[in-house]
């Protein structure tokens, strides 16, 4: 199974991108795993909360293919805490998926086109985080899951 992570607008925090590229590199010894940025909308100041969502929304479904699950980190999505989440990923693994794919949305959230096509909702808190730190929190949260998975000690209970 191959796992996509795609987020709107790149990061442009070092240290995060740093972190970031690390936990990329440790989920390379469990998942074939790709981060997809989309460039921001240009002029996104000119346009209304639902255009940009619209025009994001166009952007993100011309990254998936038709045999993708396409899940959405959402505020409103199904909270899991570590252990939930890495039995959530072997429940697709279990699957047989090919491949499964997560979005984080831009700073509005999804289009109603996007929200169709999803698969499923997952909430990694309720509280608000940048959508930079989200892109880190949530590789993290991957590699976490796997280690649980394969019952290494990254994971303390």
């Amino acid at each position: 199974m191959n796992i996509n992570l795609i987020a709107i607008g790149k990061t442009d925090n070092k240290l995060l991108i740093s972190l970031i590229d690390e936990y990329i590199k440790r989920l390379g010894f469990y998942v074939k795993f790709s981060l997809n940025i989309i460039p921001d909308i240009k002029n996104s100041k000119n346009l209304s909360e639902a255009q940009q969502k619209q025009k994001e929304g166009e952007l993100i479904l011309n990254n998936i293919t038709p045999n993708t699950t396409l899940i959405l980190l959402d505020e409103n999505g199904k909270q899991l805490d570590s252990i939930g989440f890495s039995s959530y990923l072997q429940k697709h693994m279990n699957s047989g998926i090919k491949q499964l794919v997560f979005v984080i949305g831009g700073p509005y959230g999804f289009s109603e086109d996007v929200y169709k096509k999803a698969n499923g909702k997952l909430s990694l808190s309720k509280m608000t985080f940048s959508h930079q730190m989200i892109r880190l929190f949530f590789i993290e949260q991957l590699y976490r899951g796997f280690t649980i998975l394969r019952n290494e000690p990254y994971h303390h209970k």
